[in-house]
């Protein structure tokens, strides 16, 4: 995807919120026979089919906006699998000839890891059909369960790929933002497990993003305030993604190389939340202050 065309600029005058294994198979020693080979094969190619029957499924949910019970209370997935499910449903949005545009990080607080009982961080497949543009409304019909996030966003450079170090990845930085999540589990009354958030893109849905800035200034602990329609609902900083959100791009590239997708210039990663996300209402006009970054907004429609 071609960079897009952004202004970059320096950053706006210090304003502080007001608030402030690989394993081997072993060896049974039992000769398979062809019958056996075929079942196996039969049952690889039914898995398969399984899989992108369930990507139809959260893709339908997410384009008509209509929940479905979710994945793990009806087929067994591992996490694998779920990224494959993911994997797929992408594939049926960039036949509707969207086309990628970066990634988001999930569960970027430490906080968050602890308490699902994870060792890592999840991430999702960004594309241009989930840009928002700044300022603008949403059609609160179009999302099942939505909510925002505060997040800083990456625009890159360069492309980035496997595991690099925190100055390598700053290298591949062209600007930085302040910037808004919309996020939407596809799954009925909002019950997932972790399998099925992966599965279901890591809940991403939508993102705005502020006006792009040269990073040439600590970005690692900058005050935030989350705002609907003037009154502050969540207040935080920065440093709530993973101590800096610089870690949460070095963490993209190696999931980006594992994938085997690797991060492109003109791309954008969004770091993760920097405060729990926050439900949405119709009417609603939401907007994040950040320190030394400016603001970005968006619009709920009744």
């Amino acid at each position: 995807m071609a960079a897009p065309k952004v202004a970059v600029g320096k950053p706006a005058a210090k304003s502080k919120p007001k608030a402030k294994s690989t394993t081997r198979r072993a060896s049974t020693g039992v000769k398979r026979t062809r019958s056996d080979k075929g079942r196996t094969k039969a049952a690889s190619k039914s898995g398969k089919a399984n899989l992108k029957a369930l990507a139809r499924t959260l893709d339908q949910a997410a384009l008509n906006a209509e929940p479905v019970p979710q994945i793990s209370a009806q087929v067994p997935i591992n996490l694998e699998q779920a990224y494959k499910i993911q994997k797929e449903a992408i594939a049926l949005r960039m036949l509707r000839r969207e086309q990628r545009a970066g990634i988001k990080m999930g569960f970027t607080s430490r906080a968050k890891i602890a308490q699902m009982g994870i060792s890592d961080l999840i991430w999702g497949r960004l594309t241009d059909g989930m840009i928002v543009e700044e300022g603008a409304p949403i059609d609160f019909s179009a999302y099942i369960h939505p909510r925002v996030e505060p997040e800083i966003a990456f625009l890159l450079k360069r492309p980035l790929s496997g595991r690099i170090t925190p100055m390598q990845a700053m290298d591949a930085v062209e600007a930085i933002a302040p910037a808004l999540e919309i996020i939407d589990s596809r799954y009925s009354n909002f019950k997932f497990s972790l399998e099925d958030v992966v599965a279901d893109n890591a809940s991403s849905s939508g993102f705005v993003t502020g006006a792009w800035q040269i990073p040439d200034f600590d970005f690692g602990n900058l005050g935030l305030v989350l705002n609907f329609d003037g009154r502050p609902v969540q207040i935080g900083s920065t440093a709530a993604i993973m101590g800096h959100p610089l870690r949460s791009l070095v963490a993209a590239a190696r999931f980006a190389g594992e994938a085997g997708e690797p991060l492109k210039p003109g791309w954008i990663v969004m770091a993760g939340g920097a405060t729990a996300a926050e439900p949405l209402a119709a009417g609603q006009y939401v907007e994040m202050e950040m320190e030394n970054m400016g603001r970005v907004a968006f619009g709920v429609s009744a």
